[in-house]
């Protein structure tokens, strides 16, 4: 005769594996989630520092001749392209204004435990303008 526990032997087992892929799953969201938001953070700081390094390029003979300071356009996107490439994250440049330049960046990285699941990445794309100011300004 058998005990009447052995009838329920085992009964545990399909819920502790969906409790622990539901641990796996929160524990990978959060894992990943914060390389998400590193990713986002990292990708304002670089579109951000490209355009101030574009934003830097004055037009000297202008500046030297008295005439107002202005953006020299081609320094300015060659400059930002160059801290782009410096930085090895792809991403796209271009004037938005006279005095202003736009640089478009996208930072991609590799997730940890969402791979598991098929994502193996997260990306994030940020893009930031600057502008040319010389002198002090008024507060608006």
């Amino acid at each position: 005769m058998s005990a009447p526990y052995e009838a329920e032997r085992g009964s545990i087992t399909p819920y502790a594996l969906i409790s622990i892929l539901v641990l796996m799953l929160f524990i990978g969201l959060a894992v990943d989630g914060g390389t998400k938001l590193r990713a986002g953070w990292e990708a304002v700081g670089i579109a951000e520092e490209a355009a101030r390094a574009g934003a830097g390029q004055i037009d000297r003979r202008a500046a030297y001749e008295g005439r107002n300071f202005i953006l020299d356009r081609g320094a300015a996107v060659r400059a930002a392209r160059a801290y782009l490439s410096a930085t090895g994250r792809p991403g796209t440049v271009g004037l938005s204004g006279p005095n202003s330049i736009r640089v478009q960046v996208t930072v991609t990285k590799p997730t940890w435990l969402l791979s598991l699941v098929g994502l193996s990445s997260v990306s994030m794309t940020a893009t930031a303008t600057a502008d040319l100011v010389s002198g002090v300004e008024r507060p608006k």
